[in-house]
C-alpha cells in the first residue's frame, strides 16, 4: 500500500507514513534542509536547542553582545 505525498502528490512507501512521515523521500530531504538551528549550553545548566537567532541574542548577557 502506498501513501500520496502532501507537496508533489507522488506515492511514497506505506513503511515511511507507519514512522510519521507524510512526505516522500525527495520532498522531505529539501524540507530538512531549509531548517537551522544550533544547541548552545546554558549557565549552570543543560543544552539547548536554539531555531530564532533572536533568542540567541539574550543568552550571553554576561560576555557582552555577540553578531
Amino acid at each position: 500500500m502506498s501513501i500520496v505525498c502532501r507537496k508533489c502528490q507522488r506515492e511514497f512507501d506505506s513503511r515511511r507514513a507507519l514512522v510519521g512521515y507524510v512526505t516522500c523521500l525527495p520532498c522531505g530531504e529539501v524540507e530538512a534542509k531549509g531548517i537551522k538551528h544550533c544547541i548552545v549550553p546554558m549557565h549552570k545548566s543543560n543544552y539547548v536547542v536554539i531555531t530564532d537567532r533572536r533568542d540567541l541574542m539574550g543568552i550571553n548577557n554576561k560576555g557582552g553582545f555577540y553578531r
